[in-house]
């Protein structure tokens, strides 16, 4: 069986590399679709795929949310997952382009399902912001707050994997933000005022492969806190490389559903994996002792054990 992806935006449907990719089904709000139609909606595309993975921000409006478990609830399906992410838009949107490369690959539903929390440590995601007076999902220091209100005052902003904030045009800018140690392109949206920053300083520090323009998700604003702002992620293109990285972490099976899954938690029904018992270390070996007549016995051989292993189910591979 294969494997639907689906968003709660179409904001979420960045371009395709490629005219294989498939795109991703988008679910529409209560307020927009009723409940039997979304029920009916559901159920097609579990009778033509088999698994369905919902990929959705963890901003979505409370009555949404409602709406996604009513319906998962309603068709009694482990069949559904639903992925909540702390990312931003545009970052959201890069990670479902990644799912739905790799939703043509060999991989099961449920390892599909949790690749999304693996993908994500591999996305540099952040914006040029013309305030941080409203920026409440990175850290800024009381410093910052205040500089916000000076005119002209632009901040360079990391939200993933790791927070950083810095002031454009002082010192500390010349260091630039921390960016990835692999390859990777650049995807930027504009917003007003366009930031040259974001499309020509930061590619070069970052040095990434290619640089591509797309529209700001309507989203964006309300996230970063400021509607003066241009959003950017770095992402790794290549599909043979998300692969690997995917394939190289450990599968087990799901002891809720037995799907097959990397991490230590099922994406479709939740249930965590146990944890592992470690390794039991062999018992010391013991010299036999010397023959009495004999010559000198040499010293005896020292104690041996085998190392305990850790546990790597971690999703980072």
């Amino acid at each position: 069986m294969s494997t639907a992806l689906a968003v709660t935006s179409p904001d979420h449907l960045l371009a395709p590399p490629d005219r294989h990719t498939p795109r991703a089904h988008v679910l529409s709000p209560p307020d927009e679709q009723p409940l039997a139609v979304a029920l009916a909606q559901t159920q097609d595309l579990l009778e033509q795929h088999g698994y369905l993975v919902t990929v959705y921000p963890a901003t979505l409006p409370i009555r949404f949310r409602h709406r996604l478990h009513t319906v998962r609830s309603l068709l009694e399906s482990r069949r559904i997952a639903l992925l909540p992410v702390e990312l931003p838009p545009l970052a959201t949107g890069m990670l479902v382009r990644q799912l739905r490369q790799l939703s043509l690959c060999d991989f099961a539903p449920g390892v599909l399902g949790a690749a999304a929390r693996l993908l994500t440590h591999y996305l540099y995601a952040g914006a040029v912001l013309g305030s941080v007076a409203k920026l409440e999902r990175v850290p800024v220091d009381v410093t910052s707050h205040a500089r916000s209100w000076l005119p002209g005052s632009r901040f360079a902003v990391l939200a993933a994997p790791a927070p950083e904030l810095i002031r454009l045009g002082t010192p500390e800018a010349d260091k630039g933000l921390t960016g990835p140690q692999f390859a990777t392109q650049l995807t930027v949206a504009h917003g007003q005022p366009a930031s040259d920053w974001a499309t020509h300083t930061l590619p070069a520090r970052w040095r990434v492969g290619q640089v591509h323009e797309v529209p700001l998700p309507r989203d964006s604003a309300a996230w970063w806190g400021t509607a003066r702002l241009t959003e950017f992620v770095a992402a790794i293109p290549d599909v043979s490389v998300l692969y690997q990285l995917v394939a190289s972490v450990r599968r087990d099976v799901c002891p809720g559903c037995g799907l097959e899954l990397i991490g230590d938690r099922c994406a479709f029904c939740a249930t965590p994996l146990p944890p592992a018992a470690p390794a039991r270390p062999a018992p010391p070996t013991r010299a036999a002792p010397p023959e009495p007549s004999g010559p000198p016995a040499g010293p005896p051989p020292s104690a041996t054990c085998e190392p305990v292993v850790a546990d790597p189910r971690g999703i980072r591979p």
